[in-house]
């Protein structure tokens, strides 16, 4: 009957209702959205850096050299010559390091020069094709055989420079051997080949001068090295040594390594050290202030909607104080009045709450659809977080709180003063 009653008087005020209930979907569709993409987001810095201890790189911005190197997001600090990779291999406090060279792409995604370990780093498995034997070889991440179409035997030209649109380098195309499955990490969204593939597509292996940014003048014809090509490893690794790579990725051997490396790399010209896991708090903390900042916007929104609420219940009250006397007259009780109020208010913050919540995750579906970067963060519409619930519950509170005053008014009502006055 109560329910019945409270849905009456809110379609008597179609407007009003709507207004209320959309202003604070709003708020809640912002802390929603918020949610998803703040976790998302830490979770994919997270499981991108899994297991990299260190990153050596050119001198330069560590936060730059982080972002190029393991997210792949940024332009890199430059090259470090060749022979870095196997000083640091050797190196007693470390355990591992996967060379990286960057300075191609196809379309929006890049194309890494590397080893097998660094797919293998990631847990990658071959949906089909194999690694890449050869210069000029490559596999393809999940993500870049979806969005691309390529597929194994397939031929493409990679692009000079990280941004898409750059020239192709069309005469020394690329071949693709294999596609990794999904691994929900960086490796979806890179085309991988050998190192000395990056070289050959510029059109050299060697002698390229300085190597200060990986993509020197035409020098001499490399036709010479046809003899070397035959004896490359099916590792991936080749017998040829290119003058220069990107980035050095680093797991320690021994936790004194975090400690005696870092200086060590850093004391040695021309490389520079930088820790992911110090980079990436940097990062989030930067992050957070901007989330902070909006997640703040979106309880504003809540406190407005809230206060909104309250007078619009308020003024309702006061056009049906005559109905709530005849209520009284009829037996109905003043807590059978407050509770009326009370409902009215609930369902209006249910409403508005339940509308929010669709309204976040709509949101973030289609920023997924029309953002490469939201949809490389998973993003999806269908993801709930358990925090959403302490969402819910504070905008439901919200509702209440501001239906409690006009609530408490209609419960103190005097009727018989009421009837008397004749308004």
């Amino acid at each position: 009957m109560l329910i019945e009653l409270s849905l009456a008087y809110l379609r008597e005020r179609p407007l009003i209702t709507a207004l209320n209930t959309l202003l604070l979907a709003l708020g809640v569709g912002v802390i929603v959205l918020l949610l998803l993409v703040s976790e998302r987001l830490e979770q994919r810095l997270t499981r991108d850096a899994a297991g990299i201890d260190l990153v050596i790189g050119a001198k330069g911005s560590p936060l730059q050299l982080i972002l190029s190197s393991v997210y792949h997001v940024d332009i890199p600090t430059g090259n470090i010559p060749f022979e870095e990779v196997e000083r640091w291999r050797h190196h007693d406090l470390v355990e591992a390091v996967i060379p990286l060279a960057l300075g191609d792409s196809l379309g929006s995604f890049r194309i890494v020069g590397s080893e097998p370990a660094y797919p293998e780093h990631y847990g990658a498995e071959f949906a089909e094709g194999r690694y890449w034997q050869a210069p000029l070889e490559a596999v393809l991440g999940a993500s870049v055989a979806a969005k691309t179409g390529l597929a194994v035997g397939d031929r493409f030209a990679g692009n000079h420079g990280l941004a898409p649109g750059g020239p192709a380098h069309a005469d020394h195309p690329y071949t693709v051997v294999g596609i990794l499955t999904p691994t929900g990490s960086i490796i979806d969204r890179l085309v991988l080949t050998g190192i000395d593939s990056i070289w050959r597509s510029h059109g050299l292996i060697d002698d390229i001068g300085d190597g200060d940014d990986g993509h020197g003048d035409a020098g001499p014809d490399v036709d010479h090295h046809e003899e070397d090509t035959a004896a490359e490893a099916s590792s991936g690794k080749s017998t040829l040594s290119p003058p220069a790579v990107t980035a050095l990725l680093v797991t320690y051997r021994t936790p004194l390594a975090a400690v005696q490396l870092p200086p060590l790399v850093n004391r040695t010209p021309g490389l520079q050290a930088a820790a992911p896991a110090w980079e990436m708090a940097r990062l989030l903390a930067l992050i957070g202030v901007g989330v902070n900042t909006l997640r703040g916007f979106g309880l504003v929104l809540m406190a407005a909607a809230a206060l909104s609420l309250f007078v619009a219940l308020t003024t309702a009250l006061q056009a049906r104080r005559h109905d709530l006397a005849v209520m009284r007259t009829l037996g109905a009780s003043p807590g059978t009045l407050w509770r009326q109020l009370l409902l009215e208010g609930a369902l209006l913050a249910a409403l508005g709450t339940v509308l929010g919540v669709l309204l976040g995750h709509v949101a973030a579906g289609l920023l997924a659809l029309v953002s490469p970067d939201a949809e490389a963060l998973g993003l999806r519409s269908l993801h709930i977080r358990v925090e959403e619930l302490y969402v819910v519950a504070l905008a439901l509170l919200t509702g209440l709180a501001a239906a409690m005053i006009p609530a408490l008014q209609a419960y103190r009502t005097d009727i018989v003063r009421l009837l008397a006055s004749g308004r």
